[in-house]
């Protein structure tokens, strides 16, 4: 499937200061597949090394971390040239290693000629952990996702793409709106998990890609066992669990005491640190004031988490395919609502936005504000339907004055008084 993230691996490419680069993200988001798709389209020839397959690779880098020597063991070991500039080395499932990480900061130093990208399922926890070991400085960083709904739309209907873009910088009304928004609800139930998405692309069928999204999230629970104690695993999987529960909730606030009556946080947070760093779940900090930089106003013990992709979280919650989907989707009150904020926060975060969430607490909040490109504070309001009124944002326009505002819902694209409406399936256009 074609994924965007192609584009930044080119300018990684040619980049004046590329090093060495690691690829983080969740399991199943297609890291590994996107990296041989890239080596086949831009090098001569790709290794790709896996450090999950057995302990002669690792064995490699318990001695010296020369780049030169490192090659020539690499060569023997995969029986291929590896040539500067004309070969891509892949490092596959990197966090099983530490002494391969820790060697790019050599290459880096000694041998930038070599072109090297390293990825892992449990990358983003591993480099939490072993801060020691990390070669700061020394490495291109580069997050993957799941796919967003413009990459579902480049496999289900990219005619669709230029259009809904250019609805979306003229503020001109969608005539395919209805139908875009019927695809919109298809994406909420298959997720961007390429896995999912592929088998409804091939069968059409939902309890395929059920199937898919309960095999993802039986690894994704096997994967919480590695690197931790079975106490500390249990502790994950029940923060983890609670995940359909805390959205759904009117305050969508991230609570402890969700988890069980007793859970408090010293006894969770590391788990929900883990999830966080795993790329399982994604962090949305409350900020006091609507000023620059947002930043600055967080505050540390309100936020909201969400799922890294709205198809499992719908998978987890065992929310049927009609009820999502076509003439029946009739779900109301807070899974209706949880999905949508969801969608939202994972589509902003993956086109390079850092959301935030505003709140004066009892009175009103904004679900997201994001920092454009331009510096300016930019709120948004989600909502499921067409039903647009917004206490929240009102407060907010009527407290900071911002040069607009975004209300995302179902309704068409269009602009009136200071907001700019975009339907649900263009979260995708806004971009830095």
């Amino acid at each position: 499937m074609k994924r965007l993230i192609e584009k930044d691996l080119e300018k990684w490419k040619n980049s004046k200061d590329r090093m060495p680069l690691l690829l983080v993200g969740a399991r199943q988001t297609g890291k590994t597949h996107s990296v041989l798709e890239f080596g086949g389209k831009h090098y001569s020839n790709t290794v790709m090394l896996n450090f999950e397959s057995g302990s002669s690779l690792k064995e490699i880098f318990n001695g010296d971390l020369e780049p030169k020597r490192i090659i020539r063991e690499l060569e023997r070991h995969s029986g291929q040239s590896i040539i500067p500039k004309e070969t891509l080395l892949f490092f596959d499932e990197i966090q099983a290693c530490g002494r391969a990480i820790t060697s790019l900061k050599y290459f880096c130093e000694q041998a930038p000629e070599y072109h090297i990208i390293g990825a892992g399922s449990l990358l983003g926890s591993y480099l939490v952990r072993e801060k020691t070991s990390f070669p700061v400085g020394k490495v291109n960083l580069l997050v993957m996702y799941p796919m967003t709904f413009r990459e579902f739309l480049e496999e289900m209907n990219p005619f669709a793409i230029p259009l809904i873009q250019e609805s979306f910088d003229k503020n001109r009304s969608d005539p395919a709106n209805e139908n875009m928004m019927e695809l919109y609800r298809t994406f909420l139930f298959t997720g961007g998990m390429p896995k999912a998405v592929s088998r409804w692309k091939e069968t059409k069928d939902p309890n395929k890609v059920r199937m898919a999204q309960h095999e993802i999230l039986t690894i994704y629970t096997g994967d919480m066992g590695k690197y931790s104690t079975p106490a500390e695993q249990v502790k994950t999987e029940a923060v983890y669990d609670s995940m359909p529960a805390q959205l759904a909730k009117e305050n969508t606030k991230f609570q402890y005491s969700v988890i069980g009556s007793r859970a408090r946080a010293v006894s969770y947070e590391d788990s929900l640190k883990w999830l966080i760093s795993a790329g399982l779940v994604l962090k949305c900090q409350r900020v006091t004031e609507g000023e620059m930089p947002l930043a600055a106003f967080v505050d540390m013990n309100s936020y909201k988490v969400y799922m890294s992709d709205v198809g499992l979280l719908n998978a987890k919650s065992d929310i049927p395919y009609n009820m999502i989907v076509g003439r029946a989707h009739n779900i109301s009150g807070g899974p209706k609502g949880s999905m949508a904020e969801n969608y939202v926060m994972q589509e902003l975060t993956a086109n390079g936005f850092t959301p935030y969430y505003w709140g004066v607490h009892g009175k009103a909040e904004v679900d997201f504000l994001i920092q454009d490109g331009e510096g300016r504070i930019i709120p948004i309001e989600t909502k499921a339907a067409d039903n647009v009124m917004a206490k929240g944002l009102r407060e907010y326009v009527k407290e900071y004055s911002p040069e607009y505002s975004i209300r995302v819902s179902s309704k068409n694209f269009g602009f009136d008084n200071g907001i700019k409406s975009v339907p649900l399936y263009a979260v995708w256009c806004i971009t830095r």
